[in-house]
């Protein structure tokens, strides 16, 4: 399901701002259909936003999700998401409990928070798109 990241397209992505990080991210998850959160032995890492909201973060693909796993963060992992258990249960279950999503985000950077119905509308309508293409 993962797609192969090559160097040259890690280095790209990771140079694009938040807005374009976001559209990244929605085309990659639509056509490899899963997403990556970290994981350790007590669960998912949860971010808190500027606004001091709780946030889910994900990212297109477990290289760049390693890459926020340094310090004091270097012991999760990345663990794959399916995009169709996402869209099932993972929205109405992250919006029950409040939490938003940080899309695709890179340390040090402006990152970007979405409400999860936000990015599931997101989501389908790629996912819509591809489909009218096939």
């Amino acid at each position: 399901m993962s797609y192969e990241l090559t160097e040259l397209e890690r280095n790209a992505a990771l140079r694009l701002n938040a807005d374009y990080r976001y559209d990244h991210f929605i085309s990659k998850v639509a056509r490899s259909g899963e997403l990556w959160a970290l994981k350790d032995e007590n669960g998912l890492l949860f971010l808190k936003s500027d606004n001091d909201e709780t946030c889910l973060p994900v990212w297109p693909h477990a290289e760049y999700a390693q890459l926020w796993a340094v310090g004091d963060q270097a012991h999760y992992q990345p663990q794959s998401i399916t995009l169709k258990i996402w869209l099932e249960r993972w929205t109405d279950g992250l919006t029950q409990d409040g939490i938003a999503v940080t899309v695709f985000p890179i340390q040090g950077e402006e990152n970007l928070v979405e409400e999860p119905s936000e990015l599931a509308e997101s989501l389908n309508k790629k996912l819509e798109q591809y489909a009218q293409e096939a």
